[in-house]
């Protein structure tokens, strides 16, 4: 999940960091909309034969995808790895939708809403889990101090998901709040340290380094209060599905150069961000392992998939979609197949179902 820091939160700390997630919003109004074109969904992408096209954000759960794409596994299969770096997130979701990208780390809950709108898309594989949490101003602790407050977050992201879960579990209707929607994690976490926000939803190791540079602010959750693990989905791997016919070669190549990145990050983190710091994360070693501890970069999610379809639930609640989704969003398919083939590097990895 997410992207980090450089050393401390001054006025300019964030200056020049990649931004998290750009959030969808629809302008002037409350909902959110995927900006899909019309007659576009389920389109042809860009990449055919041998070449994958892969659109990505910039936080440590895309370590997999990009440690994949600098180690070459992908392409020792015989399929080329391209990353397609789009202009915000919106630009992101609406080439998903329109099919002309193949594949992209998103958070599930974006997704989910493509699906919901009837884009062709599964969920094949994992991302990022944990590392999102709930900061709050000093003095403001317990759900009698929330009402009318302001609360920083992302719309349609996971993080506001876990806001809503999280107050909603302690009594509190998050219509009570203020609700108050941030372009770039950097922007949030400004607003944050200077008072203009009274809670904030953020990501490791935003959470950790505001907590040590805020006097009194407290963290009120992590997430495992109320999903019980701090590791639980926040970003998936998702392919349009057109991509399952017309390429399954790449997608199965994908999932195993992901998996051996994924092996290859645990067993040698300095190694792996000797490689991917400055290129892919604007940040020191010391933050970058803080990250890597915080929220792992998995690929397989098959444990993950009752955790996403019950957040369903929420993203109905919330009128983000219109039905709850089932088990047809997912297709651990190919990750299995990956798995079957290559026991030996599966049963290494640290992190799996």
């Amino acid at each position: 999940m997410c992207d980090l820091l450089n050393r401390g939160l001054g006025a300019t700390a964030f200056k020049g960091m990649a931004d998290r997630r750009t959030f969808l919003r629809a302008a002037g109004a409350a909902t959110l909309t995927l900006a899909v074109p019309p007659g576009l969904i389920g389109g042809t992408a860009l990449a055919a034969g041998t070449e994958i096209t892969a659109t990505h954000g910039a936080g440590f759960c895309n370590l997999n995808l990009f440690l994949s794409h600098v180690l070459n596994t992908v392409k020792e299969e015989g399929v080329d790895l391209k990353l397609i770096t789009t202009p915000t997130f919106a630009d992101e979701i609406t080439m998903i939708g329109a099919g002309q990208i193949d594949v992209g780390i998103m958070p599930y809950t974006t997704f989910l809403a493509l699906y919901d709108s009837g884009v062709p898309v599964k969920i094949v594989g994992g991302g990022g889990v944990g590392g999102v949490g709930i900061v709050a101003q000093p003095g403001i602790t317990k759900p009698e101090d929330f009402k009318g407050k302001t609360i920083g977050t992302f719309q349609l992201d996971t993080l506001e998901i876990m806001a809503y879960d999280w107050f909603k579990k302690q009594g509190v209707n998050y219509k009570d709040l203020t609700i108050r929607y941030f372009d770039t994690t950097p922007e949030s976490a400004q607003a944050f340290m200077s008072g203009a926000v009274d809670i904030l939803t953020t990501i490791e190791p935003y959470g950790t380094i505001i907590l040590k540079d805020k006097p009194g602010a407290t963290m009120l959750s992590n997430g495992s209060d109320i999903y019980g693990t701090p590791f639980y989905s926040d970003c998936i791997l998702g392919i349009r599905a057109g991509l399952i016919d017309e390429n399954p070669k790449a997608i199965k190549a994908l999932i195993k150069g992901m998996m051996e990145a994924q092996l290859v990050a645990e067993q040698d983190p300095e190694g792996t961000l000797n490689k991917l710091l400055g290129s892919y994360y604007k940040t020191d070693m010391e933050r970058g392992k803080l990250a890597m501890s915080k929220q792992p970069s998995v690929i397989d999610a098959r444990s993950q998939t009752q955790f996403i379809l019950d957040r369903g639930q929420s993203l109905m609640e919330m009128g983000y979609i219109k039905r709850k989704p089932d088990a047809s969003v997912l297709d651990w398919s190919f990750l299995e197949a990956v798995i079957a083939e290559n026991p030996e590097t599966f049963s290494k990895l640290k992190y799996k179902s």
